[in-house]
């Protein structure tokens, strides 16, 4: 199948991610500069200012951590707080249907895994073509019959 993307492969919303972090980033340096341009805040007032900008860019740095990474061994899935470890065997079903804020993996325990790196969002012809590849993927690694 020359169609499947070569290995290993990162599928992650990139547009989404630009966004994210661009905005953090952004956030960051406008509480600072306004940290250090107010006469008359103290120095406590100050260092809350930068501290709140480094949260805000940590939240978002966070946020855009989601990535699903297909390799000859396997898929390891990265959402927000979580990263899980697959075979191929151990993925059932990649679906995406209409209306479906990721992907999701069904898995061969019965359980469903939300893969947040596939997402629609902001590039939903992006997240389809990713979600086939991995479906592609998923399927010429299990064996038939399972």
């Amino acid at each position: 199948m020359s169609d499947l993307p070569a290995l290993p492969v990162t599928f992650r919303p990139q547009r989404t991610r630009v966004v994210m972090l661009t905005a953090g980033a952004a956030m960051f340096v406008v509480l600072t500069v306004i940290a250090l341009m107010l006469p008359k805040l103290s120095p406590g007032e100050r260092t809350s200012f930068v501290f709140t900008g480094a949260l805000l860019f940590g939240v978002l740095m966070l946020l855009s951590r989601p990535k699903v990474v297909a390799e000859e061994s396997g898929v390891t899935v990265v959402n927000i707080a979580t990263s899980r470890r697959l075979a191929w065997a151990e993925i059932v079903q990649v679906t995406l249907r209409p209306g479906d804020p990721w992907v999701f993996l069904n898995l061969s325990d019965g359980t469903s895994l939300p893969a947040l790196g596939i997402q629609p969002g902001i590039a939903r012809q992006q997240a389809v073509a990713d979600s086939q590849a991995l479906r592609a993927l998923v399927d010429a690694r299990t064996p038939l019959g399972d």
